[in-house]
């Protein structure tokens, strides 16, 4: 029989890209309109908005630790995936039903934590698992990957508040909401049926349970439990101190994890995972800065920002508040494939730049960003309202902070872990993006706006004196990654001989810290 060659390594990638854009479209239009909803439909103070959405993006990012292990060893890669996109679908459809019910919205929330879950990290280890072996092309294919998170949630940033605004002026103050949630759940139909015209491109990639049939047992079981994983999370995110415990200890279990890891691998591997749990840690300050987006940034837009978007003095449009959180992705969108053909160039000439560097490369400009915003305050109007303008600047900073820090986290995780636990790390890589959601709600709920203050010349300082300190704190993140800089080198260089010589090889050349027994 004459062996049919595999799809190219293109197609296979293009059919992640595509699902993954509409489960990112889905996500981060509900993403643009969860904290406004509870403001100002359910009424929630500021600090309880913000830190309920800190506890449920915290969950949203903790559950794919499980989804990853599931992909790995119990129904497959593929399959994970694929069961978590039609279950995120089931959970945006939830927020579409009308009401005020804060239990119902925290059970859809749970619907959306446990398809995230068995989506997130198995997409990801797709995109590992069809570039494997080339570090140079898994850096550019994770950062073009990481640009199809940001089209999605472009398009729908743009469009989901929009659709909430004219919906709600032409039928009422409830309508709008629901219909702007429906078209996230759309996405998630939309994606599922571009992966079924093309789920060919993906039948030679997966783990190993995705060439058994499926184990309709195993399958149920794994349903069960997400359903006993929506009313946990709905429990949790009902009870704030239950939240921070959780999140909490889930830190710990993830440096746990690690360190298991670390002391029970072989000799090869250590080097590799201790560098990737140096990078992990430096995510979790990041995502404390990527979490104001969503939270005191996108209030702020929502009380001291102008509407008004001119070029020249030439007023074009106005903006909904909901719509600026749109210029992180819009950059994204721009600056990704500059950065992956310079990471491609570079690794061509043999002069790749190291993830580590990049890092403190991505915190100094991140810090930048919130300098940006702390500024704002010189130029506001003397209605306490700043140019739309500086919001443009400050996400661009941030975005590209994002893009070589977090952008290049799911690449740093494909590089240094080993395959036989890629899904699971990868899983584990999100559990510390979850934490640290979490913390940046901690800190968004510094700038948090008493009920009865609604002059934007009060709240301004409020704001801008958070944005100033997380500049500051960016620029202590920059001195950190610097000072790791040459363990990092080490860590890296016997990482590679690792590799290249195999596991049959000798261990020599690993340094002390990553050859103690």
């Amino acid at each position: 029989m004459n062996a049919i060659a595999p799809p190219s390594q293109t197609r296979s990638f293009t059919t992640v890209f595509l699902i993954e854009m509409w489960e990112r479209f889905g996500y981060y239009g509900m993403q643009a309109l969860i904290v406004y909803y509870m403001v100002q439909r359910l009424e929630f103070p500021d600090e309880r908005a913000t830190l309920v959405w800190g506890a449920a993006a915290a969950l949203i990012y903790v559950a794919p630790a499980i989804g990853g292990w599931i992909g790995d060893k119990i129904l497959g890669t593929r399959r994970t995936m694929l069961i978590g996109a039609v279950i995120l679908a089931i959970g945006y459809a939830l927020m579409v039903v009308p009401g005020q019910s804060v239990w119902f919205m925290f059970c859809a929330l749970g619907v959306i934590v446990v398809g995230n879950g068995l989506f997130k990290a198995n997409a990801g280890n797709l995109v590992r698992k069809i570039y494997e072996g080339n570090d140079s092309k898994i850096d550019s294919a994770f950062t073009i990957y990481y640009m199809a998170v940001n089209l999605g949630a472009m398009i729908s940033q743009l469009l989901t508040p929009w659709l909430k605004d004219y919906v709600n002026a032409q039928y009422g103050n409830e309508l709008g909401w629901h219909i702007a949630f429906a078209v996230c759940a759309i996405g998630l139909v939309l994606g599922l049926a571009n992966y079924a015209l093309m789920r060919n491109a993906m039948a030679h990639i997966g783990s190993e349970p995705d060439d058994r049939p499926l184990d309709w047992g195993k399958l149920g079981v794994v349903l069960l439990g997400g359903v006993a994983a929506v009313f946990a999370s709905a429990y949790i995110l009902e009870h704030e101190d239950v939240a921070r415990a959780f999140v909490y200890i889930a830190g710990v279990v993830v440096v746990g994890i690690f360190a298991y890891l670390i002391s029970t691998g072989e000799r090869g591997e250590r080097a590799g995972l201790i560098a990737a749990l140096v990078l992990t840690v430096q995510t979790v300050f990041y995502f404390i800065f990527y979490q104001q987006m969503s939270t005191s940034l996108n209030l702020f837009a929502l009380r001291n920002v102008d509407p008004a978007f001119a070029v020249f003095g030439r007023h074009l449009w106005d903006w909904s508040p909901a719509q600026f959180q749109a210029f992180n992705p819009i950059w994204i969108f721009i600056l990704s494939p500059i950065l992956a053909w310079a990471y491609t160039a570079a690794g061509r000439a043999n002069k790749d730049i190291s993830i580590a560097s990049k890092f403190a490369l991505g915190f100094v400009v991140v810090a930048a960003g919130f300098f940006i915003y702390g500024a704002s305050g010189q130029f506001a109007n003397g209605a306490g309202k700043v140019s739309s303008w500086l919001m443009v600047w400050g996400y661009g900073a941030i975005s590209l902070g994002e893009l070589l820090v977090s952008g290049l986290g799911l690449a740093m995780i494909a590089r240094y872990v080993p395959a036989r636990m890629g899904g699971f790390m990868m899983g584990a890589y999100f559990v510390a993006s979850g934490v640290s959601q979490y913390l940046g709600g901690v800190v968004a709920s510094y700038a948090s706006v008493p009920q009865d203050i609604t002059d934007p010349l009060l709240t301004l300082p409020i704001y801008t004196a958070l944005f100033n300190r997380l500049g500051i704190a960016a620029l202590v993140c920059t001195l950190i990654a610097i000072a790791v800089l040459p363990l990092m080198k080490r860590l890296s260089a016997a990482h590679s001989a690792q590799a290249a010589v195999g596991h049959s090889g000798a261990a020599g050349g690993l340094p002390t810290i990553a050859s103690e027994e």
